[in-house]
């Protein structure tokens, strides 16, 4: 298991390893939580893409805690999943800034499907 400390390491060194631009617009920029969060349903919350208009405007979050629940037990699963997991809140982000919402449906498809709905 990674601790929070070496997770952020990876994740700056993950994000550090795309180009600058798909940053602009994210003006809160990522931060790694220490939460376990869940939703409404009981699924487990990696990383979350927020906008808020009148606020600390547009920023990733991705919740330790969770991330440790689910991929914890080896090292190297955790640092993959944490970089797939940046890399989808960073979709969510370019999509937002396209006005396209191609991600945000497929998340609630799949949300769904895992509810089994």
């Amino acid at each position: 298991m990674l601790s929070f400390e070496d997770a952020a390491i990876a994740l700056d060194e993950i994000a550090d390893a795309l180009p600058p631009e798909i940053f602009d617009g994210l003006n809160g920029g990522y931060v790694l939580t220490e939460q376990r969060l869940y939703d409404e349903n009981g699924l487990i919350i990696l990383g979350q893409y927020h906008r808020e208009p009148h606020g600390l405007g547009r920023y990733i979050t991705v919740h330790y805690g969770s991330m440790v629940e689910v991929y914890g037990y080896s090292p190297q699963k955790f640092r993959r999943e944490l970089k797939r997991v940046l890399h989808h809140e960073l979709t969510h982000h370019l999509e937002d800034l396209a006005g396209d919402k191609s991600l945000e449906i497929q998340d609630e498809i799949d949300k769904a499907e895992m509810l089994g709905l």
